[in-house]
């Protein structure tokens, strides 16, 4: 494992366009250090998943990532066997002289399972960062059985025995908190909450990803999504959004706001439809000062 520091890992952050700050240079460090899961909350879109991918920079290793959601079971987070190739096989081998058993164990063989991002995280040559993003969408049954592996860290496939890990991972858990998580989760990790970031935070973070935006413009764009976040929505739009729109009018050539570019491009921010008309009709009137000359 390369030798990282305070200051290295707030440079690797920084180089990949991460605007950060102590709290998440701090906590990044720590779970790297103490190899302890790194758990992140915070609204959908302030950067959460990103710190993984640094911390597989700062590594030197890969990023394998599971996606949670609704119905997550253990086969699409473990493993599955290639069911088409196994069939294949023993086609092939209708008239061969070789034993049932023999037959068996070579398709239950390692080259007939198809590795899914649990297993292929304890199985790699070189110990990988293991995202699990929004386990919040997950049920409470998929995070009792991960519980499991990131206590043991093996895995039990029956044809073949239990599989120990090679190399223990570096772990991030996101969660957009659409439920809550466990005790017994927050218990195993360092815990960083991740929220909309401050306008000076904002603006340094749309000046360093959108190439040839004006200043003006910049500015605008960001006081505009804070006073929006400030407002009852059913989705409040994050950075990601910011970047979007602020791509998008860079693309149509505005150097600064108005009313009707904003109407125009209201659906790179609001991605609902009672939130365009809340915006459209009772917010955008009262930004004469906002997109004053």
């Amino acid at each position: 494992m390369p030798q990282v520091d305070l200051e290295n890992v707030r440079s690797l952050l920084e180089s990949q366009g991460y605007i950060t700050d102590k709290n998440i240079v701090m906590s990044t460090y720590l779970a790297m250090a103490l190899q302890k899961p790194l758990l992140l909350e915070g609204p959908t879109g302030v950067g959460k998943t990103e710190v993984a991918k640094v911390m597989a920079k700062a590594l030197e290793t890969d990023l394998i990532r599971l996606q949670c959601y609704e119905g997550l079971d253990a086969n699409a987070a473990l493993y599955e066997w290639n069911y088409q190739r196994q069939f294949l096989q023993l086609k092939l081998e209708e008239h061969s002289s070789r034993s049932v058993e023999e037959k068996e164990s070579t398709i239950f063989g390692e080259s007939f399972l198809l590795k899914r991002p649990l297993l292929q995280a304890i199985t790699c040559d070189k110990a990988p960062v293991l995202l699990i993003d929004e386990l919040d969408r997950s049920d409470e049954e998929f995070e009792s059985f991960l519980l499991e592996i990131l206590s043991d860290w093996q895995i039990t496939v029956p044809e073949m025995g239990t599989v120990t890990a090679t190399h223990i991972p570096s772990v991030v858990i996101t969660s957009n908190r659409t439920r809550e998580l466990s005790d017994a989760v927050r218990r195993r990790c360092l815990y960083l909450w991740i929220d909309y970031p401050s306008f000076e935070k904002e603006l340094a973070i749309v000046r360093g990803k959108v190439q040839g935006i004006d200043e003006k413009l910049a500015d605008q764009i960001c006081h505009f999504m804070h006073r929006l976040r400030e407002l009852q929505l059913e989705k409040t739009p994050g950075i990601a959004e910011t970047i979007d729109w602020a791509m998008a009018l860079v693309a149509l050539h505005r150097s600064k706001l108005d009313l009707d570019t904003i109407r125009d491009t209201l659906g790179l921010i609001c991605k609902n439809r009672d939130d365009m008309e809340l915006v459209a009709n009772k917010f955008l009137p009262t930004l004469d000062e906002l997109v004053a000359d």
